[in-house]
């Protein structure tokens, strides 16, 4: 009996949703609920929530037609190469800023070479959610 209700399971036919895309998102852009859709079909690796997609920056060209993955999205870049930036040290209560040049680009929380203009050295910072590089601070 256990045998005829596994295959009676197995045979049920199960539906998935799977997101595409409908354009050509080039690398470096920001996907936007347009740039989506959710096909009838059970694609491997592809998101099935338009949520987890929107508002994250396409690491790779996704080409229109092509399953969404979340291998192929990161968060948006707020820091450019070459961009100036606010370079902060923090510790304890003292914070010293002064101005830096970015030598990668990156996200919010993502740690970055930035060489200090006033001295011309090269420091590691994180980025901070107003852009700024943090030198010192673990938060």
């Amino acid at each position: 009996m256990l045998k005829v209700m596994l295959l009676v399971a197995l045979a049920t036919p199960v539906s998935a949703e799977s997101l595409v895309a409908t354009r050509t998102i080039r690398a470096k852009s920001v996907v936007a609920p347009e740039d989506l859709v959710l096909v009838s079909a059970a694609l491997p690796g592809a998101l099935s929530d338009p949520g987890q997609a929107v508002g994250l920056e396409a690491r790779v060209a996704i080409y229109a037609g092509k399953p969404i993955r979340a291998g192929d999205l990161g968060p948006p870049t707020l820091v450019e190469r070459n961009q100036l930036v606010t370079l902060v040290f923090l510790s304890g209560g003292l914070a010293i800023s002064t101005e830096g040049r970015a030598l990668a680009r990156g996200a919010e929380g993502e740690e970055i070479r930035v060489m200090n203009l006033g001295s011309r050295n090269t420091v590691m910072g994180r980025i901070g959610p107003d852009g700024a590089v943090y030198v010192g601070w673990n938060g």
